[in-house]
């Protein structure tokens, strides 16, 4: 009997072996093959290139040449592996740092040249003297004109300590100035501004997930409550991109208990699978916390949403937001160069990836899938409360976002706002305090005067549909259709006449930013605006009325079971 069963187990441990020895054989196949393909396609390329260049009627521009082949390539997968060659170190070591050598200073196109939009609070550019709306006219010496924003960029950038001279054309100045700028390493803060509202709200504007982020949390939220009664916390994460990942987790980790899973990620090497957990001791376990988003937020920003709906330790309160489940690694390459890659995706502790876009399969047009709402799967929070896999983190309560009328649209985007608030500043030294300057009828007043010597030329829906509708009649047109248009023609120039009234509220709101950013930056813009937020004030709403905050975070008798798909 024993002889049968050792035979048998020889008989099973043969064919695993054979088994075994059929896949090894199937994976090394295939690793010959796909290392043939790299060798073949590599071998094409080199080939064509010598072949390109010893026939080529000009001679060829080769690091441009092999910039675009590279970035070409890395297009047909997804927007975020991208290529960062040594001229944009600096682009990248912003993106992680919030550092870069330069002259600290927002730039934006301009029809023929690049005009300063935000000098930052403190940086080379303002300590210097530049101002929001001067037009570079050289750098150096050499004409800016038909310079890109990258271009006039990488030119402003360098290091610190070097100077760049720098020829601008000013409103009002008769004579273009020169002014000399020494750079410096400008840092760019992740946090614009925290404060008190309503005396026992404390509330966080966070802009980015730099290497600084967790700690400039830890510091304002410290700060806060060693001054005041601090009843509840506002996060403000709308209009954040992300960042860094392990700053998401922390900040998560000040507020959920210690081993607490935060994200995990999942790739196709062991490396990139992890399980990301809190490190730290919390700062606070029970104070109620809202958080703000909208379809701005992503990445890191939707790490900390996400896990704090599904831990049930803050309501969220916005719009959905973007829907960035991706994780890249940036790896270096030769000659300083560098790639950033995405190599995993992340999934928060319900067990649900946010992420919106399918870049690793196409549709029948060759397109990444969008995933749609019709393939939501349901996950439960730690309350058991229903939370859905789809695009993005979903509010626990929705504020639509407004949506700007015709008029105020265009003042925008012909610049209008913007130009009058230079004109502003420069006829006004001072303005009262962030907090308390408004827009009052006399400032508006001005404003619609300055319009009106401005052309601005905009079609409200009425307009484009009437333009449709003449479109569609063509030779079919009627005297009595011909009347009644020429009827909605007059009517609709009644109504855009009013338009600046029409529309006061929402202009007034945008012109108080555009111009309290000119005297306090950054930080008065976001105090300015505070007052007549309304997702402010919902947040507000729910952090004062302990009821309505427990009933949107669910039944907390639940706390200690895990989320589950």
């Amino acid at each position: 009997m024993n002889i049968v069963k050792l035979a048998f187990r020889k008989k099973i441990a043969a064919g695993f072996l054979g088994l075994l020895l059929i896949f090894t054989q199937t994976i090394a196949s295939a690793q010959v093959k796909s290392d043939f393909e790299i060798a073949k396609n590599l071998d094409i390329f080199a080939t064509l290139y010598r072949t390109l260049n010893a026939n080529y009627v000009d001679d060829l521009k080769h690091g441009k040449l092999f910039e675009t082949a590279i970035e070409s390539m890395l297009e047909s997968l997804d927007p975020y592996t991208n290529y960062i060659p040594e001229t944009q170190r600096e682009d990248y070591m912003f993106m992680t740092t919030g550092k870069y050598g330069g002259i600290g200073a927002v730039i934006q196109q301009r029809g023929d040249y690049v005009i300063v939009s935000e000098p930052y609070e403190g940086a080379p550019a303002h300590k210097a003297g530049l101002i929001a709306g001067d037009k570079i006219l050289e750098i150096n010496g050499q004409s800016a004109k038909n310079k890109s924003v990258s271009d006039v960029s990488a030119i402003l950038k360098g290091q610190p300590g070097t100077d760049v001279n720098v020829l601008i054309e000013r409103l009002n100045q008769k004579e273009p100035m020169l002014i000399s700028i020494t750079r410096e390493n400008v840092k760019v803060n992740d946090i614009p501004y925290y404060g008190m509202l309503e005396d026992d709200i404390a509330y966080i504007n966070l802009s980015g997930f730099t290497q600084t982020a967790s700690s400039a949390v830890k510091k304002a939220f410290k700060e806060l409550e060693s001054k005041s009664e601090v009843k509840g916390l506002i996060i403000d994460l709308r209009g954040n991109g992300g960042g860094l990942l392990n700053e998401a987790v922390e900040i998560v980790g000040m507020f959920v208990p210690q081993g607490e899973m935060v994200v995990s990620t999942k790739g196709k090497l062991n490396d990139s699978n992890r399980v990301h957990k809190t490190m730290s001791q919390p700062l606070d376990l029970k104070i109620p916390i809202v958080v703000l988003v909208n379809n701005h937020s992503a990445s890191a920003s939707e790490i900390v949403a996400g896990a704090f709906q599904d831990l049930d330790r803050a309501v969220i309160v916005g719009q959905r937001t973007l829907g960035k489940g991706l994780v890249q690694n940036v790896m270096p390459l030769v000659y300083n160069s560098s790639i950033k890659v995405t190599v995993a995706k992340y999934y928060i502790p319900s067990g649900r990836c946010i992420q919106a876009i399918d870049y690793f399969h196409e549709d029948e047009n060759g397109a990444p899938l969008v995933i749609p709402d019709s393939l939501k799967t349901a996950f439960n929070t730690r309350n058991g409360r229903t939370v859905y896999e789809s695009a993005g983190i979903e509010p626990d309560v929705t504020i639509d976002p407004k949506t700007l009328g015709s008029i105020t649209v265009a003042l925008i985007s012909n610049h209008l706002i913007f130009d009058f608030a230079n004109q502003f500043y420069q006829k006004n030294t001072e303005i009262a305090p962030a907090e308390e300057f408004e827009i009052t009828d006399q400032i508006y007043e001005e404003f619609k005067d300055f319009v009106s010597k401005n052309k601005v030329d905009y079609q409200i829906a009425a307009e484009k549909s009437l333009e449709k509708l003449k479109s569609s009649l063509g030779d079919d047109m009627t005297d009595k259709a011909r009347e009644f248009i020429e009827g909605m023609e007059k009517e609709i120039a009644s109504i855009k006449q009013n338009d600046l009234l029409t529309y006061e509220t929402e202009i007034k709101q945008i012109l108080l930013s555009e111009i309290v950013i000119r005297y306090y930056f950054q930080r008065g813009r976001v105090i300015a605006t505070l007052n007549k937020d309304e997702v402010v004030e919902k947040a507000l709403e729910i952090l004062h009325d302990n009821y309505k905050y427990k009933d949107v975070i669910g039944n907390d008798s639940k706390s200690n079971t895990k989320g589950k798909g």
